[in-house]
């Protein structure tokens, strides 16, 4: 059974920083893809940062600059540095892999982010 534990959320004032972290444990197979997503109330979920195996990192405009998707592939685990935090980041974090030859896709629980004076 695979399992993604995400850690590392919470509450910070505009401009503060928070690290992210999404462990991936069980028979998860060779990780194509680690990233992290986010919804709002009321909102989508949105691409926040991806990273391939390779190391290539893709960001969506509004937070490029700010946060900084990382791995660790001995310890199957991605990063996510958020950093000049401003209230419109305020979300749930999901982290997302994509494993294994059929690129099947786990999500963590969600950990809450919430930026505010």
């Amino acid at each position: 059974q695979v399992q993604l534990v995400e850690s590392g959320g919470g509450l910070v004032q505009p401009g503060g920083s928070l690290r992210l972290s999404c462990a991936a444990s069980g028979s998860i197979g060779s990780i194509k893809v680690m990233g992290w997503y986010r919804q709002a109330p009321g909102n989508q979920r949105e691409l926040v940062a991806a990273i391939i195996s390779g190391g290539r990192t893709n960001y969506a405009d509004s937070v490029k600059g700010r946060f900084t998707i990382s791995r660790d592939n001995a310890e199957n685990t991605v990063y996510l540095q958020l950093n000049s935090l401003k209230p419109e980041d305020t979300a749930v974090y999901y982290c997302n892999v994509a494993a294994g030859p059929s690129w099947k896709t786990y999500w963590g629980q969600g950990t809450q982010v919430t930026v505010s004076s």
